[in-house]
């Protein structure tokens, strides 16, 4: 077996451990607006996923499988103490979660943003497909143009924007393994019902009012969970913690007080 890359991990601040993972096409740097929003009271942990900016990029396709990817935030959760808050945006989101599902007794609580469609949803597959294809045939450039910010893209244009601004930075062989092995394969939230439904940590799904590839997902998701709370964020897309970090964070801050009061011994 393999040994895991290395990945870019950064620590910003001290106190009980939140770790953030960035969607599909980002990088540690996504987060900084909440590293400096709560590194006062938390021990905020972002990190480059595999195949992104300065993490290691292996180059077996296999590298890329979801299992890989959530082998990672648990390897970094771990590092950081018995108990983390879990979340991310985007396939981070959807990363965390399973890293939840899977140990449950290793998460405080979760801060899902933007989750995204599963296979079932009209032409995700065929966008995912499509996107990895051109990388191999075009080269990431020629492909962003397509898939991200022009014609076939499936984000709003502030976000899509914003994408744009690292995909370069990225190896082009590990985004086209994760479109094929874990975009193109996320199943969607009712394949798994039964699993959500007996997840009983405390979550808060986000999700932009404009972002219509995961408000359908994200509500389902708020739905399944039996201790989750949905805030929907008006007039925001997909990268919802880069458009409207102010409103972002204030949820966000608002959900870690309850849940810090809840666990204040009672005199």
């Amino acid at each position: 077996m393999a040994s895991p890359p290395n990945l870019h991990v950064e620590h910003h601040g001290s106190g009980p451990p939140l770790v953030f993972a960035h969607g599909f096409g980002g990088s540690a740097r996504n987060f900084r607006p909440q590293a400096r929003a709560f590194s006062d009271r938390f021990r905020v942990v972002l990190y480059d996923a595999r195949g992104h900016a300065r993490s290691e990029a292996p180059e077996a396709p296999s590298a890329y499988e979801e299992r890989e990817l959530v082998g990672d935030f648990t390897r970094i959760a771990r590092a950081v103490g018995p108990q983390v808050v879990a979340g991310g945006l985007s396939l981070g989101a959807y990363t965390a979660l399973r890293h939840a599902l899977a140990h449950p007794d290793s998460v405080r609580a979760l801060v899902l943003a933007a989750l995204p469609s599963g296979s079932d949803a009209e032409g995700r597959v065929e966008w995912a497909l499509g996107f990895a294809e051109a990388i191999e045939r075009e080269g990431l450039e020629r492909a962003g143009e397509r898939y991200v910010w022009g014609e076939a893209a499936r984000f709003d244009p502030k976000g899509a924007a914003l994408i744009r601004q690292g995909l370069m930075e990225h190896a082009p062989h590990a985004l086209s393994a994760i479109l094929r092995r874990v975009l193109a394969r996320i199943p969607p939230v009712d394949a798994f019902a039964a699993e959500l439904s007996a997840l009983a940590i405390p979550t808060l799904v986000l999700v932009g009012g404009e972002d219509e590839e995961s408000l359908a997902p994200s509500r389902r998701l708020a739905e399944l969970l039996p201790n989750a709370e949905l805030a929907v964020v008006p007039g925001a897309g997909h990268v919802v913690n880069l458009v409207a970090p102010t409103e972002f964070n204030a949820r966000v801050a608002t959900f870690l007080e309850r849940l810090s009061e809840s666990a204040a011994p009672r005199s």
